[in-house]
């Protein structure tokens, strides 16, 4: 039996099978198709049809050939729908459109803030949606998926943001429901590191199994890569370091009721409130950072401070997951070095040098584009899976 075919008795593969192979590019001709499943040539050839109904892939041409008629060539239509997706800080948010390859099709960042609750929020969305649409030329029928980051924890399959600590209004909110009006697509919602993480991973990083993402921005949050995916936990709360408790700190009140949260320590607004104290101006954590890049040495020391009390943390993550990469994003990590220098400091002091042996520490690549790269891919994967596309298929056969 050729790889990836099924059992006697099990079930053949699917279209949507088949599709990720020619996705792959593992094959790419009905032939190879044949022989990589292990599937009849006719059977091939119903799912290949299957696919070229859906304009899910095309004809690309004849392969060179070695005698006789050349193969024809199959390859995956990227351009076959787009997808939708925002990336929604707690200030800062941005959104895009993309092709089915993940491609960006059109962008868009903007200041909003998310404590104005979940309709005002989403019916700006919306209407930015629309305009990214208007300007990539592509309309709301060919939206087959639209993602969601929201900086708080979330019941994924739900949708539904949980008890985030700085989204009032947003508890057990349903944002596929609210989106559904509109579009008929499948929405998925997420913590927006874990989308930072995801994109980070699959733009730069794919050959790891494991890396932690950490954003530094108003708050802190880290999304886990293990064996390349995320791991979301039992309830979708893994990850949240920002709200594990720094030594000798109790001083600090977190936004979340507790004292002494490393977001209330070694956060953008932490660090902005307490150089406002001290008579310097800052609003937030893009304040704190043009500071820095302007030579402030309070700054300066603030920062390199927050990521010695960061790596304090992730020194136990390091023992504890054992990732091959941390990378850091958000505000404060755009601080000319000054936070990944101290995270290094700490990390390589307080880790096991088993764990750290092989640890890579930098600062992300995407920037602030690694969450509508995430949700994208996130998106992407879950539309054009296996079983997705089955349905799809099957769906429209039933109907005909």
């Amino acid at each position: 039996m050729a790889a990836g075919a099924a059992g006697r008795n099990g079930p053949l593969l699917g279209a949507g099978s088949v599709l990720r192979l020619i996705r792959d590019g593992e094959a790419t001709t009905r032939a190879a198709l044949a022989r990589r499943t292990g599937l009849a040539r006719s059977t091939v050839a119903q799912r290949v049809d299957a696919l070229l109904a859906h304009e899910l892939v095309y004809e690309a041409g004849g392969e060179a050939s070695t005698g006789g008629r050349p193969a024809t060539v199959l390859a995956f239509n990227h351009r076959a729908g787009v997808v939708l997706v925002a990336d929604l800080g707690a200030t800062h948010s941005r959104l895009a459109i993309s092709d089915l390859a993940g491609t960006p099709l059109a962008e868009v960042a903007f200041d909003m803030d998310i404590a104005d609750g979940p309709e005002p929020v989403l019916a700006n969305i919306g209407e930015r949606f629309e305009a990214l649409l208007e300007e990539a030329g592509r309309s709301a029928s060919e939206v087959r998926g639209i993602g969601v980051g929201v900086p708080g924890p979330v019941d994924f399959p739900a949708g539904r943001p949980v008890n985030p600590p700085i989204m009032p209004g947003w508890d057990g909110f349903s944002i596929p429901q609210w989106f559904g009006r509109t579009y008929d697509a499948p929405v998925l919602v997420d913590n927006d590191v874990n989308i930072m993480a995801l994109g980070e991973h699959w733009a730069h990083w794919r050959e790891l199994d494991h890396l932690l993402y950490v954003k530094v921005g108003t708050g802190i949050g880290s999304g886990i890569v293990s064996g390349r995916g995320i791991h979301r936990g039992a309830h979708g709360a893994a990850g949240d370091i920002g709200h594990i408790r720094v030594s000798d700190h109790d001083d600090a009140i977190c936004r979340c009721g507790n004292l002494g949260c490393l977001e209330a320590v070694a956060g953008g607004r932490a660090l902005a409130l307490r150089l406002s104290a001290a008579g310097i101006e800052a609003a937030g954590s893009r304040e704190v950072v043009e500071l820095v890049r302007a030579g402030r040495p309070e700054a300066i020391l603030m920062v390199r401070e927050a990521g010695r009390v960061l790596g304090d943390v992730l020194a136990g993550c390091v023992n504890f997951f054992n990732p091959a990469a941390i990378v850091v994003g958000g505000d404060i990590a755009e601080a000319q070095d000054h936070l990944l220098a101290g995270v290094r400091e700490a990390v390589f002091q307080r880790s096991l040098p088993l764990a750290t042996r092989d640890l890579t520490i930098a600062n992300s690549r995407l920037g602030d584009r690694a969450g509508v790269v995430g949700a994208a891919i996130m998106v992407i994967d879950h539309v054009l899976s296996p079983e997705a596309v089955d349905r799809a298929v099957q769906g429209d056969a039933t109907a005909a």
